[in-house]
């Protein structure tokens, strides 16, 4: 169970100046726990204090930062069913895709460990003309300083950990905004950063309110803005944000390409999986399902009976597979998207049932293209079936969206998989698998809508670091 309350945390100490933000359990409705809420001033003193750590953070040696990220390591691992239930309670994720990503934010902290000790440089022979005889120079990287870091609902841990971690491994203070509806996870990884030895001001976890948050993007003392969430916000907030360098890990409605070569059973597995794993809320779910005209139908039926089978309710009970969603507008959003879609000639395969929270696993065909269920995205549990005679059809199909974050290519013809490779506007195709798959150390990011920059360890640590180069004259 929870705590009754939970501190913020301002320069890696705990503070409890009020208990004003409720944490709601996202499954019964009832209150969870209560939270400490910064206000303006206090974030104004967590990047004074991220400021007067920079220095220290950039002195710190390399086996020192390891070390850190090896404790964090050892006790997520020590904590991870607490870690798991937390949640599972406050987001409302089912507690196998919980643990899944309690997991993941031990992988994500253990690779930064081992990035922290292999940062390179180059030596450069500068002596390419007869005008550079006898110089020579070498570059290294050296922390940005001061970042700002906003996290999102949906991976309440692994995504505050692909900010945090990477920071930490570059030698970065930070201060972290993390979602109000779900803070509990980024706390308890304040707590266990609060063990160590970091540098005074090294980090500040600081949950607020939008209308507080100015500071986070329009302060020019921070020096790096990552955030992940909608487009909407991102873009206004990349807008706001100055001079600073700025990462956006936004949306998308990716899609999955099903060939008329693919082996349907293993396709329908993990289409169901990425389409439907903690109830679609993930902005590389599978959102559009495009099929090869020869094995549409079959692979339609397959999908429709094993959706249809997905286990709905407590979060906490092990063989739910869909649990609630994140809030009940969000709920009510998506289920009158479904509504106008069928009122406009979709076809309804199955779910599209919704009470409270609880929206049903919901496939849908011969949507019209232009349906907010088609071309924005859903992030909840939905997916919209089309057909396609040719693979350059399905190609110019996956490009005609807004967003371009991953996109699944079941195929076996390797010419495919190149052309996947070289046309599609995405961020990362995955071969033989769904575009909802990840691995944490790998370059992770969209295009167009999608966002900018890349996540994914050493990837945010170039982010979070500047090249500084030293030329060396030899006159003699």
């Amino acid at each position: 169970m929870l705590r009754e309350s939970y501190p913020y945390y301002l320069a890696n100490r705990p503070e409890s100046p009020n208990q004003d933000l409720v944490v709601i359990d996202k499954y019964s409705g009832e209150p969870a726990t209560r939270v400490a809420m910064a206000d303006e001033a206090a974030i104004d003193r967590a990047i004074d204090a991220a400021v007067a750590a920079a220095e220290p953070m950039a002195r710190m040696a390399a086996y020192e930062r390891q070390e850190v990220l090896m404790h964090c390591v050892a006790r997520f691992q020590e904590r991870a069913e607490e870690l798991a239930l937390a949640l599972c309670i406050e987001a409302g994720k089912p507690i196998r895709d919980s643990r899944g990503e309690v997991g993941r934010l031990v992988d994500t902290f253990r690779v930064a460990a081992e990035e922290s000790v292999r940062i390179t440089g180059e030596v450069m022979p500068l002596d390419i003309s007869a005008r550079a005889r006898g110089y020579s120079g070498m570059w290294k990287r050296v922390p940005i300083g001061p970042c700002s870091f906003i996290a999102p609902f949906n991976f309440p841990l692994n995504l505050a950990a692909h900010k945090v971690a990477p920071a930490l491994a570059i030698g970065c203070p930070f201060v972290l905004k993390p979602a109000s509806l779900t803070p509990i996870g980024a706390l308890l990884i304040a707590e266990v950063l609060a063990e160590t030895g970091l540098p005074e001001g090294a980090f500040s976890v600081l949950p607020c309110k939008r209308d507080g948050a100015r500071l986070f993007t329009e302060d020019d003392r921070l020096k790096l803005l990552s955030f992940t969430g909608s487009p909407g916000v991102g873009w206004d907030l990349k807008a706001r944000a100055g001079k600073k360098p700025v990462v956006l890990e936004l949306g998308g409605n990716a899609a999955v390409v099903v060939d008329e070569d693919a082996d349907l059973e293993d396709a329908v597995e993990r289409i169901v999986f990425g389409a439907f794993y903690q109830s679609g809320q993930s902005c590389i779910g599978v959102q559009r399902i495009l099929a090869h005209e020869t094995v549409y139908e079959a692979l339609r039926d397959k999908l429709v009976a094993k959706t249809a089978s997905l286990q709905m309710g407590d979060p906490r009970e092990e063989d739910t597979f869909i649990g609630p969603m994140i809030s009940l507008g969000e709920a009510e959003r998506l289920h009158g998207w479904i509504e106008s879609a069928v009122a406009r000639g979709a076809r309804l395969l199955c779910g599209g049932q919704r009470e409270g929270t609880m929206l049903e696993a919901t496939l849908l065909e011969e949507v019209p293209p232009d349906e907010d269920v088609v071309c924005q995205e859903a992030f909840g549990p939905v997916a919209v079936l089309s057909h396609f005679s040719s693979f350059d059809e399905a190609l110019d199909a996956v490009n005609d969206s807004v967003f371009g974050l991953q996109a699944g290519i079941f195929t076996r013809d390797l010419y495919k998989m190149q052309a996947a490779w070289d046309r599609l506007e995405v961020g990362g195709v995955v071969i033989g698998d769904v575009p909802s798959w990840r691995v944490d150390h790998m370059p992770y990011g969209g295009v167009k809508e999608s966002g900018l920059g890349r996540e994914g360890i050493r990837f945010a640590m170039e982010d979070m670091s500047e090249v500084r180069l030293l030329v060396i004259r030899n006159p003699g």
